[in-house]
């Protein structure tokens, strides 16, 4: 499956393809591509059942959404690229650094994690989807990826974000959910070769930077961690300037 994208910047520059988070689409990438697009070919896409991208019959692995992002690789005509992601994005674009080392330049992995428990968490949310929606489970979701400052200061923002994982196919929306229940990549970490950038948000609940992202970048050789104050789990929209910054200087 072709996933659904968008692009900007020069179409000769070196590429930089981000995956959103769960529950999220590509527009949550909007600022790092503004910026981003003087030096680079940015691509930004929607994980199967997300904003413009088909929901196929589950259930999904994370392999699955990896060989869609390879599919789509493959369409733009692109042998190697630089991948970022932020939580689901993040653990597709560390899928395929392990299983695909020769299509990976750099890594950005932003407030993601190897492997994110317990189960009962990803089949409670399943059941409440398909009893009663996703716009059940968009507020306290929605609640976690923005710190209270956050939303306190911004409550158009945070009801943006609600409608934006409400808007999703909720069939898709619970095989990725599947996907990440039974994903588990903390014994290939060490095999990734490609130079990876780790960043956390100290204020993150749904994946706490001292057990994901400082447990990532001891694994992967050479790997950089940054942790980032003042923001949740949705760092890229929370600190999108100290977001961008850390990006462009690592791939450059």
């Amino acid at each position: 499956m072709r996933p659904h994208h968008v692009e900007d910047g020069p179409s000769g520059a070196p590429l930089l393809v981000l995956g959103p988070s769960l529950g999220s689409n590509l527009s949550m990438w909007d600022a790092q591509a503004a910026d981003l697009a003087d030096a680079f070919r940015v691509v930004r896409y929607d994980h199967r059942g997300h904003g413009g991208s088909p929901a196929p019959p589950g259930p999904y692995e994370i392999a699955d959404l990896g060989r869609d992002v390879l599919e789509l690789l493959d369409a733009l005509g692109v042998e190697r690229a630089h991948l970022g992601g932020l939580s689901l994005g993040g653990m597709v674009a560390m899928w395929i650094a392990i299983h695909a080392p020769e299509r990976v330049d750099r890594l950005v992995l932003c407030c993601t994690s190897a492997k994110l428990g317990p189960p009962e968490m990803w089949q409670d949310r399943v059941r409440t989807i398909r009893e009663q929606g996703l716009a059940a489970v968009a507020p306290p979701v929605v609640a976690r990826w923005i710190t209270s400052a956050g939303h306190a200061a911004d409550p158009e923002r945070t009801r943006r974000l609600e409608a934006m994982l409400a808007s999703n196919d909720p069939a898709g929306y619970a095989e990725c959910c599947g996907a990440i229940e039974r994903m588990d990549l903390t014994g290939d970490l060490p095999t990734i070769t490609a130079p990876a950038l780790v960043i956390g948000g100290a204020q993150d609940l749904s994946t706490p930077p001292a057990e994901h992202a400082a447990r990532i970048a001891a694994a992967i050789p050479g790997a950089r961690l940054e942790v980032l104050d003042g923001t949740a789990h949705m760092a890229n929209v929370e600190r999108p300037d100290a977001v961008t910054d850390l990006i462009r200087e690592h791939l450059r």
